[in-house]
């Protein structure tokens, strides 16, 4: 089954769960108050975690960030970073999306063993392989390739 059926399926089957939940009076509904005029909850910032990070040599570093979509709470999407190391900090220098937006789960990402490969070297220009866990069932993603030079973000 191809990952695109498979999520429609798997967002789906949570979505007719919630809806369910509401229907039953078991979702928690907020405060009339709090709804706003339009009678939607308040949405926060979206939630970011750091799910891997490496330093290459100190010139670079590399992290991977999970971005919880704010639209579809079980999305996610992953961003890579590249930063570069001047004047006692780190700035970044360069950044991209690793697979689609909102393309990833928020639970497997965050959860035990999100993160199947993440290799890096310290050479320039310095390769990296990314795989992430697309979830339990299906196992890993296919690695995804790239290479920093000279501080930015090349597919590989």
């Amino acid at each position: 089954m191809s990952l695109v059926r498979n999520r429609t399926r798997v967002l789906t089957t949570a979505a007719c769960t919630l809806l369910t939940a509401a229907v039953l009076g078991t979702a928690g509904a907020a405060p009339s108050h709090a709804r706003g005029v339009a009678g939607a909850a308040p949405s926060a910032a979206p939630q970011a975690r750091t799910i891997a990070s490496s330093v290459l040599g100190s010139d670079y570093k590399v992290t991977l960030t999970a971005l919880r979509s704010a639209q579809e709470p079980t999305a996610a999407s992953v961003r890579l970073q590249v930063f570069t190391h001047a004047g006692g900090t780190w700035k970044e220098s360069d950044r991209v999306t690793v697979g689609e937006t909102g393309g990833w789960f928020w639970y497997p990402l965050t959860g035990s063993g999100a993160v199947c490969e993440f290799s890096t070297a310290s050479t320039e220009p310095a390769p990296l392989t990314v795989s992430l866990l697309v979830t339990p069932s299906i196992g890993c993603s296919e690695p995804a390739h790239y290479v920093v030079q000279k501080g930015r973000l090349y597919a590989g």
